[in-house]
């Protein structure tokens, strides 16, 4: 059986970010581990599961409110992201991918939250 998430495209996207992160991180400091290491991965995974969430709410308007949260995850990972990259936590190349991979998945959170809210 295949849940309703699972056929997001948006939910696959949020968990490739989820799982480039965890990657990424794996090279931060042993002394960031219940810091930035921390943060930033738990921010991500909440994207992914809002998504998840959400969609196993019975209105579209539950649903939508989920993925506004899951939204401001994304914010908050990006945020972490850059502090990481003032840092020197993760190179101009790697900060450059994941923001053009978290646009992306914003503007596809944005359209099925407009789509739900029609």
């Amino acid at each position: 059986m295949e849940f309703r998430f699972e056929k997001l495209d948006v939910w696959h996207l949020a968990t490739e970010l989820a799982m480039q992160i965890y990657v990424i991180t794996k090279s931060f400091p042993n002394e960031e581990r219940f810091g930035l290491t921390s943060q930033v991965r738990r921010s991500a995974i909440s994207i992914s599961a809002n998504i998840a969430e959400g969609s196993g709410r019975v209105s579209d308007k539950d649903f939508s409110r989920f993925l506004e949260i899951a939204y401001g995850s994304l914010m908050e990972t990006i945020s972490h992201l850059l502090i990481a990259h003032k840092l020197l936590l993760i190179s101009d190349q790697q900060l450059i991918e994941l923001k053009d991979q978290s646009s992306k998945l914003g503007r596809m959170l944005s359209g099925l939250r407009r789509s739900l809210n029609k």
